[in-house]
């Protein structure tokens, strides 16, 4: 043993050991092996706090003690010898226990559990809970906490210490000092209902909640009390209703919904069906999938619903009476009933065999079902499969015959190629002229070629939906707008190559702002405010953002005329766009007007007006004008 200055000494690594007041027991392995990384570059920088032990020359270290591991792991790694010298500062018992606290309370946070063995201690000595806090830098309240571990069994301590236990149902316990009861609650909970708020509501007597989960998949209180269960009434609280006090009468309803439902789903035919408490997203990583397909028309239902729609649309344009809208109605229940037909999803019958279904209950009390799975241990029999003879593989012959091949499971092909997929794309978001090449061809990929052969040419996960807007517009060749569109894309498709393999080296040699003028060109096909039977709201919100951001003003691309509009419309639909536009009182003669009549007065009443319908307002819509120069009706003859 050396002295390097009056405070300062250096102590074989071999001569220390853990003082039993250092109050921190509890370490990660991962910090102790990192700090060692640290320790092995630069030496130990920082001193560590001991007190002498029995023995010749040793000592214990009562503050330091993650710095201590780090060196033992590297002599345990030959990093160190085992007699490496260690700064270290001499203090006294008495100092032992104060000094290893507020250091690692002041550094890095303690394990509560720890925290609560130091505070305790220093608890007996007399100090006062607001004496503690004061010293170690901390508040009253988190003192408090720390001691209220105190009322909990040390069975249930010695678990949190091991991370069996979450802080959160620790603290749970605290609501009583009965080991016994508590260490009961812990066991008789299962292990997918263990959360803080179940432990209290056990602990506490109280019963399972009316609003909660199982309570609402059976029915709520009322089917529970319908089966004979007792309840607690909570008159303050209006939202709950009250408490169901016999769990396992809960458990008994739910079990028997839970059956009932998975027998529904054994008889779809699944491979297995299992009912689980929870469905855990990182082991369903583990399972391989099959998923549905839709469904098709036959070639006789195709035509049946085009000539439906057909007579529905023309329909729509006649006079209102009560025979079109019996007819109306008629049609649209038959063109749903197709429409479903092609929305409605089936597994193939060779997947039903070979997976199966997961069924829980969600955070709402709805059922969940997660159909099509593959098991685990089924996708290693079928990777094993896949290489019996005349599977399409080569089976190597017997010990010393044949080419060893590498094979990987399917698993580890998820694993590793996921990190070679995060790897792309940290690289890719540190690049910006290649992502946008890269986004670029992905869309023109969709956009510009046919079949699947050429949209799988891509590893983005970019897609681009391009509907077709003339199948939805009554004149699709009177539009200024789609005429338009058709040159740009005439202009661009004689510069992009023919081959789709060849458009990746295209787009890589294009300037930044020829990749611009493209995106954009391939963003506008993806736009679709037209407004069907499901469009969300939402959709023709975000449609008008956009038109006010480009700065649109639809009048120079729509004006309404009795051809493209008015001609369209009901007679009551005639007089409320006059009325919009015009007025109330001036459109009051179109009630007592033939059609015809109203869709020429209509057309020459909104001839000067800057009026627009609202489907096809964008932007910042136009508002209606009223003025004294609307076109007036006819004055009658004397």
């Amino acid at each position: 043993m050396t002295t390097n200055s009056a405070d300062i000494i250096f102590v074989p690594l071999n001569k220390l050991e853990i003082d039993p007041l250092n109050v921190r027991k509890t370490y990660s392995q991962s910090s102790i092996e990192e700090l060692a990384g640290s320790l092995a570059a630069q030496g130990i920088l920082q001193n560590l706090l001991v007190r002498k032990a029995r023995g010749n020359g040793r000592f214990y270290v009562s503050a330091g003690g993650r710095r201590y591991r780090a060196a033992l792991y590297l002599a345990e790694n030959d990093k160190f010898n085992a007699d490496h010298p260690v700064p270290v500062k001499v203090i006294s018992k008495d100092e032992a226990l104060e000094l290893s606290l507020a250091e690692n309370v002041m550094r890095e946070a303690m394990n509560p559990a720890d925290e609560l063995e130091a505070y305790s201690a220093l608890a007996q000595t007399g100090q006062s809970i607001a004496d503690i806090a004061a010293k170690f830098g901390t508040t009253e309240t988190i003192v408090r906490k720390r001691l209220a571990l105190g009322r909990v069994a040390p069975d249930l301590l010695d678990l949190y210490r091991k991370e069996e236990m979450s802080f959160d149902q620790l603290s749970a316990f605290t609501i009583t000092d009965d080991h016994e009861e508590q260490l009961r609650v812990w066991n008789a909970l299962p292990t997918y209902g263990r959360y803080a708020s179940a432990i209290k509501e056990a602990l506490a007597g109280a019963g399972l909640r009316g609003t909660a989960k199982r309570l609402r998949f059976i029915g709520g209180l009322e089917a529970y009390e319908a089966a004979g269960g007792a309840v607690k009434r909570d008159l303050f609280d209006d939202r709950s209703g009250g408490y169901a006090m016999d769990i396992a009468l809960v458990e008994k309803l739910v079990a028997n919904k839970l059956d009932a439902d998975a027998e529904a789903i054994r008889a779809e035919g699944w491979k297995w069906v299992e009912i689980v408490p929870e469905i855990d997203w990182q082991a369903l990583q583990d399972y391989d999938r099959r998923y549905p397909e839709h469904g098709e028309l036959t070639e006789e239902q195709a035509e049946e619903l085009e000539t439906l729609e057909q007579r529905y649309h023309e329909l729509e344009l006649c006079d209102e009476t009560e025979e079109a809208e019996t007819e109306l109605n008629d049609l649209g229940e038959k063109i749903t009933a197709l429409e479903l037909i092609v929305e409605r999803e089936t597994y193939a019958p060779e997947d039903i065999e070979t997976a199966g279904v997961l069924i829980c209950l969600n955070h709402n009390g709805m059922l969940r079902i997660e159909r099509g799975l593959i098991k685990p241990e089924d996708c290693q029999v079928e990777d094993a499969g896949a290489g019996e003879p005349g599977k399409g593989s080569e089976e190597e012959g017997p010990a010393g015959q044949g080419t060893p091949v590498l094979k990987h499971s399917a698993i580890l092909m998820e694993d590793l190629t996921a990190q070679k997929t995060a790897a792309l794309r940290l690289e890719l978001a540190n690049n910006p002229d290649v992502a946008l090449a890269s986004v670029v061809h992905a869309l023109l990929l969709r956009l510009v070629y046919t079949g699947y052969s050429a949209h799988e040419q891509s590893a983005l996960e970019l897609s681009i939906t391009h509907t077709d807007l003339a199948g939805s517009m009554k004149q699709p060749d009177q539009c200024a707008a789609l005429e338009e569109l058709e040159n740009l894309s005439e202009q661009h498709g004689s510069h992009i190559p023919g081959n789709p393999a060849d458009l990746w080296d295209w787009c890589i040699d294009q300037t930044r702002d020829q990749l611009l003028n493209l995106l954009a060109w391939a963003a506008s096909h993806s736009v679709n405010a037209v407004e069907g039977k499901f469009t969300r709201e939402k959709v023709v919100v975000h449609s008008n953002q956009i038109g006010a951001a480009v700065g649109i003003d639809m009048r120079n691309y729509f004006k309404p005329t009795a051809e493209n509009y008015f001609s369209h419309l009901q007679r009551s639909s005639i007089q409320a766009a006059v009325a919009e536009a015009c007025g109330d009182d001036f459109a009051d003669g179109v009630a007592n007007m033939k059609k015809a009549e109203g869709v020429a007065f209509a057309q020459k009443a909104l001839k000067d007006k800057d009026w627009l319908p609202e489907p096809i307002r964008c932007g910042n819509p136009t508002a209606p004008q009223h003025d004294d120069t609307a076109y007036r009706f006819p004055e009658a003859a004397e």
